[in-house]
């Protein structure tokens, strides 16, 4: 908006300073509007070709004044637009080499599909949670936008390999697609699939039939934001009192509850105890809602105290985010 401001002052100045040597002219040498733009022309421009008319001392005087004045508007006009187009296309090429670095270093990162709403939702989550990741954005406003605020990201058509690639699906741990039709989200994940057959693949669903096409293209998890949304607003209304216990207990206060998962790593003290003897809630203030055991796709809800954690098991627990770094400490 600055730049646009500056140009326009030069631009008018420019345009003035014109119409002053025009009018002038035409009053000195008594010529035509023709003849007083093309010695307007001449003088700004330093040219010198013959003069139109004859040149009185007040007529000299008005073309040195002409000159110093229209090369001092010219000059700074010309530096400034120099300036201006080499300043910010050094920026936003140092910028993007910059942002190409940093997106080769990444390693078990996730790669975001789509900055539309639902895209924007889950890049502030993965800020929230301080998790690498990088966006594929196709608009040029909105990925001018998040580089802008810092966000990696590339621009490109997430269904295409080479824009893939470009973002480390090799590397990546999970992606998740949230682009604006089913057609591009199968297509992404499909791609993203048959690049990487262990990243873990979470997908966006809109139509109500989409989801079995989706896991067959090779999604692990679809999500319908339409579904959900309308889940949430018919429990609001059928059951009022769950959905506020619910709102109580992940916003407590100032104090936010999140939901997390928890990896029992190798190594781990935890990994051979038996939950009584971990002292979780004891030691973290974590609530241990479910265990799911190493390769196994069931929860094994609310798990007595008897449970043996193992090495690769994973504990889904309730609590704050400092009270989760502790038992991811623990359990690493």
């Amino acid at each position: 908006m600055e730049d646009n401001k500056k140009m326009t002052l030069l631009l008018g100045a420019f345009l003035v300073l014109n119409l002053v040597g025009i009018l002038g002219y035409m009053h000195l040498l008594d010529v035509g509007f023709v003849d007083a733009f093309y010695m307007t022309v001449n003088t700004i421009s330093t040219v010198g070709f013959s003069e139109v008319g004859e040149m009185t001392v007040a007529a000299k005087l008005f073309s040195v004044f002409l000159i110093f004045t229209g090369l001092g508007v010219v000059g700074y006009g010309v530096t400034g637009m120099v300036s201006l187009f080499f300043e910010g296309n050094m920026k936003d090429a140092w910028r993007r080499k910059r942002m190409e670095a940093k997106i080769k270093e990444l390693k078990d990162h996730y790669i975001i599909c789509g900055a539309g709403e639902i895209g924007q939702i889950v890049i502030r989550q993965m800020e929230k949670s301080g998790t690498d990741f990088v966006v594929i954005e196709t608009d040029d406003k909105q990925v001018a936008e998040l580089r802008r605020d810092g966000v990696l990201t590339i621009r490109g058509d997430a269904t295409h390999e080479d824009v893939l690639e470009e973002a480390g699906i090799q590397k990546a741990k999970g992606i998740v697609s949230s682009l604006s039709s089913d057609a591009d989200n199968v297509f992404a994940v499909l791609t993203a699939r048959q690049m990487n057959q262990g990243i873990y693949i979470v997908s966006r669903a809109i139509e109500k039939n989409s989801h079995e096409k989706l896991r067959k293209a090779g999604a692990d998890k679809t999500v319908s934001p339409n579904e959900i949304g309308g889940r949430r607003m018919a429990a609001s209304i059928l059951r009022p009192s769950l959905i506020s216990f619910l709102d109580v207990i992940t916003q407590a206060g100032d104090v936010t509850l999140d939901l997390e998962e928890v990896l029992i790593r190798k190594g781990s003290a935890l990994a051979g105890v038996r939950l009584r003897e971990a002292r979780i809630p004891e030691r973290t203030g974590l609530v241990v809602l479910a265990i799911k055991g190493a390769g196994s796709s069931r929860m094994r809800f609310n798990p007595n105290s008897d449970e043996v954690l193992g090495e690769g098991d994973t504990m889904i627990v309730m609590g704050t985010e400092k009270q989760v770094l502790q038992l991811k400490e623990m359990a690493s």
